[in-house]
């Protein structure tokens, strides 16, 4: 597919004013429509692929609960806009564009305008290549087939169209969200895989003494996007929290995680269960980066059964969510637009130092006074890797309007930090973030957090320049404002 090097906007605009919202009445008088459709692929693998969301692959072994791409497409009457979401822990680009090229020729909506990303989920087989950084444009059978089941979603979803209201809100659920890197008070807790210290630790031991502080926020808001028919028949719902997969499943499982639970609570809240066509429930994974459902400071912990904690977690989100749904104000038409850009980021290199204490350590050299770090075998694979990647790659970034809601798409596992300034410095009055949108590249701390060290910020877990998420958040921000500020639309499309 080839590469988009500058800002593409897509955007309706009314002479009767640029973003104004009208009542039922009123979008009846002036002809304009507003449709929505939803369907639901199953992308649950064969047994025996590989799940990757531990350190230690393993084959999948059973089938907990089925594995979906979600799909919502949105229509103001000249603009369309495709919203997927993957049960999958992270699906590289080139995956993502295959769907987008397939379906856009399908059914004529420009990629640009398709946003597709991953839940998250750790118990779901790999879709991934080897590396983060090098494109690979040979699919594997797996990749294919999400190709297929992606693309025919949306597709399902256009077929599904139909006039409709549409909504928004926001609620907080803190209980739930965490920071997991923090400052200790022994290094002994915080050595990395490359012979140093670290000045944090992700996931330090729960109630330890040795525990300082957090190194960052938490960013504890549900966002949510409903839509239903003109006759009040729920289509579907889109979420979005900050919190990393909760996890506690079976070895050897295949689960959509909390992000499935959540989907079957919320229908129960809105009366949906089991109605045809289906109502489609989706809970994206916001900037959870650096954020997981674990209480560090608390001294004793509950012992939850397999699967238990999850459905804690989504039941809690859900009630929420069902709670500010019941306030939320629809509106029979509103606008829609969408901007698109291609930003290059320097890839990282280790370091002269890095390479002689992982060759030491392949060599079976011990550094002298320089305890061995359990992960090292795992890094110096994924630093000789990096061999072949090339010195710089270009990443996908997307903004989304709808009304007066802003949506930025990110291709990496964000910390909470930069969702929160997204939606401070956003022109909207209501922001949200997708992380692992329209591909996966891995972690993007902050330049502050780089300097902190600790395990989103090893190379091999990170692998683009320290100041990548400045140059993100300031390219989004570009974005939103071209969006917002727009009295025109703009003519290119990709």
């Amino acid at each position: 597919m080839p590469q988009v090097k500058s800002i593409i906007v897509v955007a309706l605009f009314v002479s009767s004013g640029l973003f104004g919202f009208d009542s039922p009445a009123a979008a009846q008088n002036d002809k304009r429509a507003f449709k929505a459709g939803a369907s639901m692929s199953n992308i649950t693998p064969p047994l025996g692929e590989l799940i990757v969301g531990g350190w230690r692959p393993m084959p999948a072994t059973h089938i907990h609960d089925e594995l979906y791409a979600k799909c919502l497409v949105l229509d103001d009457g000249t603009t369309k806009l495709a919203i997927v979401l993957c049960d999958n822990v992270g699906i590289p680009q080139v995956v993502f564009d295959h769907a987008k090229q397939r379906a856009s020729k399908a059914t004529g909506i420009p990629a640009s305008r398709m946003l597709l990303a991953s839940t998250h989920t750790h118990s779901a087989t790999t879709a991934r290549g080897p590396s983060k950084v090098v494109r690979e444009d040979e699919l594997t059978d797996y990749q294919q087939f999400l190709v297929s089941r992606i693309s025919d979603g949306i597709r399902r979803a256009v077929n599904q169209l139909e006039p409709a209201h549409i909504g928004w809100g926001a609620v907080d659920e803190p209980s739930e969200v965490f920071n997991r890197r923090w400052f200790v008070k022994d290094d002994k807790l915080s050595a990395n895989p490359f012979g140093g210290t670290d000045r944090v630790r992700m996931n330090p031991p729960r109630g330890s003494d040795l525990l300082d502080k957090p190194a960052g926020p938490i960013d504890p808001q549900v966002s949510f996007i409903s839509v239903r028919s003109v006759d009040g028949r729920p289509i579907a719902l889109l979420a979005n929290y900050s919190l990393h997969y909760v996890g506690g499943v079976k070895p050897g499982d295949v689960s959509a995680d909390y992000f499935g639970y959540f989907a079957t609570y919320i229908a129960k809240h809105l009366g949906a269960a089991g109605q045809k066509p289906a109502f489609v429930t989706m809970l994206s994974n916001g900037t959870s980066g650096d954020i997981n459902n674990i209480n560090f400071t608390a001294k004793t912990r509950k012992r939850y059964e397999r699967y238990e904690k999850m459905q804690e977690v989504a039941r809690k989100v859900a009630d929420r969510v069902a709670a500010a749904h019941s306030k939320v104000e629809f509106k029979a038409w509103v606008p829609l637009a969408a901007a698109y850009h291609d930003l290059p980021l320097k890839v990282r290199r280790p370091t002269p130092a890095m390479l002689e204490y992982l060759d030491r350590y392949l060599s079976d050299k011990p550094v002298e006074g320089k305890p061995r770090h359990s992960r090292e075998p795992i890094y110096a694979m994924r630093i000789a890797r990096l061999k072949n990647a090339p010195d710089v790659i270009e990443v996908p970034l997307q903004v989304v309007r709808i009304g007066d809601l802003g949506i930025a798409a990110i291709p990496f596992e964000t910390f909470a930090e930069t969702g929160l300034e997204l939606k401070k410095k956003g022109p909207f009055a209501q922001t949200f973030t997708i992380e692992l949108a329209n591909g996966s590249f891995g972690y993007l701390p902050t330049p502050r957090q780089h300097d902190l060290g600790g395990y989103e910020t090893w190379l091999g877990t990170n692998y683009v320049e320290r100041h990548a998420s400045e140059k993100i958040v300031a390219k989004l921000l570009e974005m939103f404002e071209t969006l917002h500020n727009s009295s025109k639309p703009a003519a290119a499309s990709r």
